[in-house]
């Protein structure tokens, strides 16, 4: 767009402590604050993150990796909606066997995360793979096909309208982003965001920043932090590196970070966090 405004270099390189030197300082200037909102809707320090965690390797390595730990993503992604499949019963299901006892529900879930992940593999194998809206929408439409409205569309897009509050884990309520007519607003928000941050050299900050900013827009009615967790991880992958998985077992802090993101706007925590996870 005219006059569009590009990302200065204040933001990324403010200066942080050595080892032993103290506390880097997590705030950001106001200038760089308004920036990192107005194009991404969210604001966070890239220079108090451990980026070095993540590392590269191929992509054919990264997909080489990712598909042999597939049933614990699946599991642990699952497990952080609430399902009740065990990751033994993940296993089980995934080589096609089905489990009794179980809410058709959470089967239907199971396998809409392992067919969404094995499409995003294919995606990143074919160098299909890039931050588009066409490829988080079809995502989008296979892993919540079962649970959100008009899945494979944004809030708006369709003959719903409203969606995208969000019921904190502290009990808090956060009211949704407008999605504007048609979801126009939500899809110039997401071309921003995109615009934003293929500015950014680094893709292990575009991947981590694009989930973040993606889980906080509510794209959808419904599936929102596992469509992004694909779309960061189609990032990842592309750039050789490992996709991240969230333990289960670390849902609490999860679920703090994704609070505060909510509650402030403030990314950081939640990008620590993922970036913890590697």
């Amino acid at each position: 767009m005219t006059g569009e405004q590009r990302p200065g270099p204040g933001y990324r390189r403010r200066p942080t402590s050595g080892r032993g030197g103290g506390v880097a300082d997590r705030s950001l200037p106001a200038a760089d604050s308004a920036l990192l909102s107005e194009h991404t809707g969210i604001v966070w320090n890239a220079s108090t993150i451990e980026w070095d965690r993540l590392t590269t390797t191929t992509p054919e390595r990264a997909r080489f990796r990712f598909r042999a730990s597939l049933p614990d993503l699946v599991w642990n992604a699952a497990a952080l909606e609430g399902n009740t499949f065990t990751l033994p019963e993940v296993r089980t299901l995934l080589e096609g066997v089905t489990v009794g006892g179980k809410p058709l529900a959470d089967e239907e879930q199971v396998l809409a995360l392992s067919q969404a992940y094995s499409d995003l593999d294919q995606l990143v194998g074919r160098s299909a793979f890039s931050l588009r809206k066409d490829v988080s929408d079809a995502l989008h439409c296979t892993v919540a096909a079962k649970e959100a409205i008009e899945s494979g569309h944004f809030r708006g897009e369709g003959s719903v309208v409203g969606g995208g509050s969000v019921r904190l884990a502290n009990g808090g309520f956060v009211a949704g982003v407008e999605h504007g007519v048609d979801g126009r607003a939500l899809i110039d928000r997401f071309d921003s965001l995109v615009r934003f941050l293929e500015t950014l050299p680094d893709p292990r900050e575009r991947a981590v920043a694009y989930f973040a900013a993606a889980t906080r827009s509510q794209f959808y009615f419904d599936g929102n932090t596992r469509t992004a967790r694909l779309m960061m991880t189609g990032v990842l992958m592309s750039a050789g590196i490992d996709a991240v998985n969230i333990p289960y077992s670390r849902r609490l802090e999860f679920n703090r970070s994704l609070d505060e993101l909510f509650e402030s706007d403030d990314a950081t925590s939640l990008m620590r966090f993922i970036v913890d996870c590697a």
